[in-house]
């Protein structure tokens, strides 16, 4: 996994203020790269139990294919979404609770 714990705490943070950041929610994500897109994602589907940890290659490789629309609207269009990254990102051992220590 490439993507850093502090970009998932940073759209988890935003995610759950929803009515005041979406605006840059949206621009923060589509400002992501591909990869870093494809791994949000794989993650969400992960706390969301679509997929499971050790299917992480398989989730990402999904993501990369399916990716029809753009990211932000995937994920802002799903419900919970901030809670299935948040449940996500624990099963896969990234420590956003201290990264979002770090930005608050």
């Amino acid at each position: 996994m490439d993507i850093p714990a502090s970009i998932v705490a940073q759209v988890i943070l935003m995610g759950h203020e929803i009515e005041r950041a979406e605006g840059e929610l949206r621009a923060f994500i589509e400002g992501m790269t591909e990869d870093a897109r494809a791994e949000l994602v794989a993650i969400y589907w992960i706390g969301r139990g679509s997929f499971e940890v050790e299917d992480w290659a398989e989730a990402v490789a999904t993501a990369r294919a399916e990716a029809t629309t753009p990211t932000a609207d995937y994920l802002l269009g799903s419900p919970h979404f901030a809670d299935h990254l948040e449940a996500g990102a624990e099963a896969m051992g990234l420590d956003v609770a201290g990264a979002e220590d770090d930005l608050m």
